[in-house]
């Protein structure tokens, strides 16, 4: 992994301050232990021990884990031991007051965060704290047509070829752009998953949100995003009207655009597996467009089917 993505991940102000704000209302200094999972190049490990954590284990099977090391010699921060193992494959870890494991993705769930902090509770002491608590995901659909433009670049290609079979497959994609809230029908975010990861996790996810139009509109896909609770009073947002992070939107198409009135219904079921198709998940989205209860355009899409076979 490039340095450049520790180095984009350092410079979000907003990440680091929900999470130190967290950490700061779990940790009894002089006192808490902590596990910090996907610990990366270490500053949240830091930012533990700044805030009076006593002893803190970071845990990351990567090379970043030498670098966070070394940081932490030229810095003079102690009481640290480092595992250069995923936390899924050490056994009998030490117990501790509070874990905290970064592990999000632009969407939420493409870095195994669901079965890195389903795994993550057997490192703590009966009672301690896991950061972050709880996540939620969110839809609108995009009325602009920017991101249209930038997928349909096939047709473009032109010299009398016909490339319709390769944007069929681009448009079974997620992608990752920073989508603004004009991008969006107004008024429209709708929550389409809720999970506590205190509670059971399962790696497979099922949502279905409903929009009826109030005025004609055109869409041309849906933007995604998450709202993590890291501890009480304390929410770290991808959302498009939040401040930026480092993080950007999911955007996911459809084959062609819906083209709606006034009264229409636009419907989005969702269903992410983790584990499954490229990349470790599987995203699958349906659309309908209803019109006075008939059925009008249904969109049926798949990440597994925009990759090609190796």
């Amino acid at each position: 992994m490039s340095i450049e993505f520790h180095r984009r991940m350092l410079a979000d102000r907003v990440r680091h301050e929900a999470f130190r704000a967290a950490l700061k209302y779990a940790i009894r200094p002089g006192q808490s232990t902590v596990a910090d999972i996907g610990a990366g190049v270490g500053v949240l490990a830091f930012f533990a021990r700044q805030l009076g954590a006593r002893e803190v284990w970071l845990y990351d099977p990567g090379a970043a884990l030498g670098l966070a090391e070394t940081v932490a010699a030229r810095n003079g921060i102690d009481g640290l031991h480092f595992v250069q193992a995923r936390s899924l494959d050490v056994e009998s870890p030490p117990l501790v007051d509070v874990v905290v494991a970064e592990v999000l993705g632009n969407f939420a769930y493409e870095e195994n965060v669901l079965e890195t902090l389903r795994d993550a509770r057997r490192f703590l002491k009966p009672g301690g704290t896991l950061i972050p608590a709880s996540i939620e995901q969110w839809a609108a659909p995009v009325t602009a047509d920017r991101f249209e433009r930038d997928l349909s670049s096939w047709r473009e290609v032109g010299f009398g070829i016909d490339w319709s079979d390769a944007e069929r497959m681009t448009r079974n994609n997620m992608y990752v752009y920073p989508i603004e809230p004009e991008d969006l029908l107004p008024h429209s975010a709708r929550r389409w998953d809720a999970l506590d990861f205190r509670g059971p996790i399962e790696s497979r996810r099922n949502g279905r949100v409903a929009w009826e139009l109030s005025s004609a509109a055109t869409v041309f896909g849906f933007a995604l995003w998450w709202e993590c609770t890291l501890a009480p009073g304390v929410v770290l947002s991808t959302s498009p009207h939040a401040p930026r992070t480092h993080w950007d939107q999911i955007y996911l198409p459809l084959q062609e655009a819906i083209r709606a009135q006034a009264g229409d219904t636009v419907a989005l079921a969702l269903t992410t597996e983790t584990g499954g198709g490229e990349g470790g998940i599987e995203v699958r989205w349906s659309v309908l467009q209803e019109r006075r209860g008939r059925l009008l355009a249904e969109h049926r899409l798949s990440i597994g089917d925009g990759w090609l076979a190796q």
